[in-house]
Order: structure tokens, then C-alpha cells, then sequence
């Protein structure tokens, strides 16, 4: 069902997304199709199979990894709800966000670059008997929906100690018609610009505490980091083997020169193949403990965004001067498999976390 939407819906998108057109259209299909719902075990008959979600965002980032991103971003958003304590969020949000009646996000690029020594958190808050007031800003949040009651995000917020005490860290779902939230698209990107992307500007806005995922957030962070790591590789794998797809193409008339290329089709599908069954084995118990297995996770996802680096290297000389022509999808690919390069973790961010442990080990 999953290939048959991606066919028939997403693709006939694909252009008009790429050029900034948000739509929930194709998510809604996805989550009654069943693609948010694997790695949800209170929404999967008790099973978790964190794995089948990364296959259907693979399949769907293959063709539209803007549309995966924002699947990615529907998936861990769940996945923050699922692994909380916070049961009216698993009775009345969680069910509508598997089924694509809701929509997520995630918006913790900020707090994990804030808990990797990287940079401050940007939003803080004064409790209250009720709530919390928030105040800060957020710079880059996607797959929202300016004043929607239908999408929510997942922050991270430091809150102020009274009466001598410790600040702490708390976690709560942030729905997007919240009073004293305002949402403003401050640029124009050159990919991933159909993601509904927002800058958020908190003023003293409200939030009450029936909206709290973890206080303090250490206890929810530990328990669900390796999912939310392990879901972007989801993402990767759909944009490398989108760019072997279009090598393949480039060759069937370029075969004899794009021979002498580095990172041929071939050579990069093998290695996206033996990457896919790392991935595989890591999801089958996303909850270990230890710091062996968090650095195999960060190692993995490192691992597809390197990947990433090649293909989007490989396609556009694959191509050539074919790749340059306005909506060329050996471009797409390039600009969508840098954004895997990119996205927090990045790179950078990645080598220095797992430097962190093998140093600490």
C-alpha cells in the first residue's frame, strides 16, 4: 500500500512539493495505510517493529525525501508520546497522530546540540501551579501548521528553580494554536522547502501541564534517544537508493564514460544493502543500555550520512550537464541527501559524540 500511495499520490507532488507546497494530503494516506503505526506497540496490537517504519520512510523518501522528512518527523513525534507517562496524551492525541489525523513534529535539533555541549537551549520557563510560560525563540521547526489544532511539537525548555533550587530541563507536546506562540517562515530554502517550516517566537505563552511528555526530561531522553536516531536512517536509505535509481538511468546511455566515475550504482548498492542490515539488527532492541550500543546507533546513522555524501556526488556527475537543468531529479537528490548530511546530528555533530565515548570508554 505503501509503494501504491508513493505511485499514485506522492509522485504526481513531487515537483510542486520540492518548490514549497505543504500539504498533509499524502501523510493522512500514509497513516491510514498503516506507516505510523509499526514502532507505536499501544497502537500496534503490543508489537514494536521499529524497523518497518524505517522501511516505509525509506520507500517514501526514495521518491520525495521532503515528504519523508516530514514522515520522520510524524513518526518520532509518536514516539515521544508512546515512551512518556503522560496517559491523555496516549488516549486522546496519540491514536489521531498514528492515524494521520494529527501531525507531529519534532523540534529538538536546538536541545541536542544544547546536551552535547554545542550550544544554549533557547527556550525557558517559569512554573506555575497550572502550567508553565514559555519565552524564546526556535530558529527551524517543520511539518507545522501555522494556528492548526491538528499539529503538535515536541521542546525541550529549561525551567527556572524556585526558592533556591536548581534549574531543570522538561519536555512537553506544544500544539500549535497555543496563545502567545507566534509562527513565521523567515527564509526561503533551496531543498526541503515544501516542509512547513517555522520559526517559533514564544512570548509568556501558556502551557498547561497536561501537555508534559517527562519533568524533568533526562528519564524520557534516555529511554527513546536510539529510536529517534535510528528512524533518520529511514530517510537516508530512501534518498541513497533514490540516487542509485537515477545513476542507473544516467547509464543507460552514459554507461561507457560514467564507468571511470568513483561510487558507482552498483558499488553504492551493495554498501547501502550491508548498512540496511546493520540497521536492522540495531531496531531489534532500540531500548539497550550501555554506551556500546548508543555509539553503534550514532555509528549507523553516521554511517547513512556519509552514504548520503557519495550519492549526492555520484548522481549529479552521473547525470552531468542533464542534472543542471531546472527540476533535474539527479539535483533533487543531491539537495535532498545533503539535508541527511545536515540535519541535527549532522555530520560534525555525530564524529563529536562518538569521539566523546570512545574517549570516555
Amino acid at each position: 500500500m505503501i509503494s501504491q500511495i508513493v505511485k499514485n499520490d506522492l509522485k504526481p507532488l513531487t515537483l510542486s512539493i520540492d518548490h514549497g507546497k505543504y500539504t498533509t494530503e499524502i501523510l493522512e494516506k500514509l497513516g491510514k495505510a498503516g506507516a505510523f503505526r509499526h514502532h507505536i506497540p499501544s497502537q500496534n496490537n503490543g508489537k514494536l517493529d521499529l524497523f518497518g517504519t524505517i522501511a516505509d520512510m525509506a520507500v517514501v523518501s526514495e521518491e520525495c525525501m521532503s515528504t519523508g522528512f516530514m514522515m520522520w518527523a510524524q513518526t518520532v513525534c509518536a514516539w515521544y508520546i508512546e515512551n512518556s507517562d503522560n496517559e491523555w496524551l496516549k488516549t486522546d492525541i496519540l491514536p489521531k497522530m498514528v492515524e494521520g489525523e494529527c501531525f507531529g513534529a519534532t523540534s529538538l535539533s536546538n536541545p541536542m546540540k544544547y546536551f552535547a555541549g554545542i550550544e544554549d537551549l533557547k527556550l525557558s520557563a517559569e512554573e506555575t501551579e497550572d502550567g508553565f510560560i514559555i519565552n524564546g525563540t526556535l530558529p527551524w521547526v517543520s511539518n507545522l501548521l501555522e494556528g492548526s489544532k491538528k499539529h503538535f511539537f515536541g521542546s525541550i525548555f529549561t525551567v527556572h528553580g524556585k526558592n533556591g533550587e536548581e534549574n531543570r530541563d522538561a519536555m512537553a507536546l506544544i500544539p500549535c494554536d497555543l496563545e502567545g506562540l507566534t509562527m513565521k517562515q523567515m527564509v526561503q530554502f533551496v531543498g526541503m522547502e515544501g516542509t512547513g517550516t517555522y520559526a517559533l517566537i514564544f512570548d509568556n505563552a501558556f502551557l498547561p501541564k497536561k501537555y508534559l511528555l517527562s519533568d524533568p526530561v533526562q528519564p524520557l531522553l534516555k529511554k527513546m534517544k536510539a529510536g529517534f536516531i535510528l528512524l533518520q536512517t529511514g530517510m537516508a536509505a530512501g534518498v541513497i537508493q533514490g540516487s542509485i535509481n537515477e545513476m542507473n538511468k544516467s547509464n543507460l546511455t552514459l554507461a561507457e564514460t560514467n564507468a571511470f566515475l568513483d561510487d558507482s550504482p552498483e558499488e553504492l548498492q551493495e554498501e547501502l544493502e550491508d548498512a540496511i542490515e546493520f540497521i536492522q539488527d540495531l531496531c531489534e532492541a532500540p531500548y539497550t543500555e550501555g554506551e556500546d550500543y548508543i555509539k553503534s546507533v550514532l555509528e549507523a546513522r553516521l554511517l547513512g550520512a556519509e552514504l548520503c555524501k557519495r550519492s549526492a556526488d555520484s548522481v549529479m556527475q552521473h547525470a552531468g550537464a542533464k542534472g543542471y537543468i531546472v527540476d533535474a531529479a539527479a539535483h533533487r537528490k543531491q539537495r535532498e541527501a545533503y539535508f541527511v548530511i545536515i540535519v541535527t546530528p549532522s555530520i560534525k555533530h555525530l564524529r563529536k559524540e562518538i569521539a566523546r565515548l570512545e574517549e570516555a570508554a
